[in-house]
């Protein structure tokens, strides 16, 4: 199969460059996903698809054009290419387009550890299995746990080939399989739900499913009775997944197709002091077994560790082909694309480094203020930075977790809140491609009642 897909993407690239195509490209993607949700112990739902499809962008000097299909018979193929060359004969010249260069293409060695076959051994049974328990340890729990939006289990099996006319030709395979658990927790007239969930390449590697249901009924049962607060200016404190959003919102800020337009708050701080002493971000693709990890990234070059962030100062922006030229700089590995069309900048695993402090230890430095567990809405301007998000989670006092607030507003602006970030947590977990340990903030502005 694996040279099968990189034999189709090469014929491709041939087909495009028999037809006139100075440069081509050309992406065949493999892909079968199954999905079950077990909610109030009976199978609500079952879902197993697969797919295929394959995509071209062609370059004529330096006009492009893309095409794509899910047909990958040889008719289907040329009727792909056919299409991509039409378009490139209509579409304006960019003098900023065009492939890497031969010597910055290339493609990582050794194990990245992206498969693992128990995912694919798994049956239907197991993952069904898996489910249950994982909802039934939520019931066990506490009796106040009497209902529930479900327990899911999902898995994924992926190839993904990649050719260009520059030489280069790659594919590789992934797993990755997950369980989570969404409990409902009542007392009197409060109700309240709440998630837990786990996720790795490996079925071997997932937390066991009791876990994963006791986990998400103490996160609803905590919910339990919530108050509201008063408006004020208080510490903050972002528990790991909140704080993971923060991380996402640096990433828009040094995504070069942002910093180009100069639609960032961080476009031309390159250098600068952007963040406190405790703040250092990377962006790495080559760590084994994770979900950001890849050989190559979506225009053939190796994929590579950046430090974003370094202590504070803006070190690196995360660019692709493309955006490199247009601000002057080198592609940072970081292209991404679904099948076809022109590449976007990605991220492979992005993360806050881990501190050195117990988040116990955070929260008991912390005299009054917010425990944030959940963060709703879109109120963030990438361009001035400015920050207003809806949240709940627990209020802190005397350094403990009092009790469960919600129907608020913290609203900060991301530069003084990255410089204002006095504590970095030691938890760091990688649950997705993109991560953060506990975070504290000096103070943001929390608006209630």
């Amino acid at each position: 199969m694996k040279e099968a897909l990189e034999e189709m993407a090469q014929a491709v690239v041939r087909k495009a460059l028999r037809g006139g195509a100075s440069d081509a490209e050309c992406t065949v993607l493999d892909r079968t996903e199954f999905s079950t949700t077990v909610r109030m112990r009976e199978v609500e739902n079952l879902k197993e698809a697969g797919s295929r499809a394959a995509g071209v962008r062609v370059l004529k000097g330096k006009r492009s054009g893309s095409a794509y299909t899910s047909d990958l018979t040889a008719e289907g193929l040329d009727r792909m290419v056919d299409a991509a060359l039409q378009l490139a004969e209509v579409t304006g010249e960019d003098p900023f387009a065009g492939l890497p260069e031969t010597e910055e293409l290339g493609s990582l060695k050794g194990a990245l550890n992206l498969y693992h076959p128990d995912v694919e051994e798994m049956q239907a049974e197991e993952k069904i299995r898996r489910a249950r328990e994982a909802e039934e340890a939520a019931f066990a729990y506490d009796p106040r746990i009497g209902n529930s939006e479900g327990a899911t289990f999902s898995s994924t099996l992926g190839r993904r080939a990649f050719a260009n006319s520059r030489g280069f030709a790659g594919s590789y395979r992934t797993s990755s399989c997950s369980l989570s658990a969404l409990p409902v927790a009542r007392e009197g007239e409060s109700m309240e739900r709440d998630y837990w969930f786990t996720a790795a390449r490996s079925a071997a590697e997932l937390e066991p499913a009791e876990l994963v249901g006791r986990i998400a009924a103490q996160r609803a049962l905590r919910r339990l009775h919530r108050r509201k607060v008063r408006t004020q200016t208080v510490p903050v404190v972002f528990e790991p997944w909140a704080a993971r959003s923060l991380v996402g919102h640096l990433f828009d800020a040094v995504s070069g197709d942002a910093v180009y337009r100069k639609a960032s708050f961080l476009a031309g701080k390159l250098g600068e002091k952007v963040a406190s002493d405790s703040f250092t971000v990377v962006d790495d693709a080559t760590i084994p077994g994770l979900f950001g990890t890849s050989p190559f990234d979506d225009e053939g070059t190796p994929s590579r560790r950046t430090v974003v962030v370094e202590n504070g100062v803006l070190k690196n922006y995360l660019l692709n082909t493309y955006t490199a030229r247009k601000l002057g700089l080198r592609t940072t590995g970081c292209a991404s694309r679904g099948v076809t069309g022109n590449t976007s900048v990605g991220h492979g695993n992005f993360y806050l480094e881990k501190g050195a402090a117990k988040p116990a230890d955070i929260i008991k430095s912390v005299p009054s203020g917010l425990y944030v567990t959940e963060l709703m809405g879109f109120g963030v301007n990438n361009v001035t930075g400015d920050y207003s998000r809806g949240a709940a989670g627990l209020w802190i006092e005397n350094g403990e977790l009092a009790y469960p607030v919600s129907e608020i507003t913290i609203a900060g602006n991301l530069l003084r809140m990255f410089q204002d970030i006095e504590q970095v947590g030691d938890d760091l977990e990688f649950r997705g491609s993109a991560a953060s340990p506990t975070i504290l903030i000096r103070e943001m502005t929390v608006s209630g009642q």
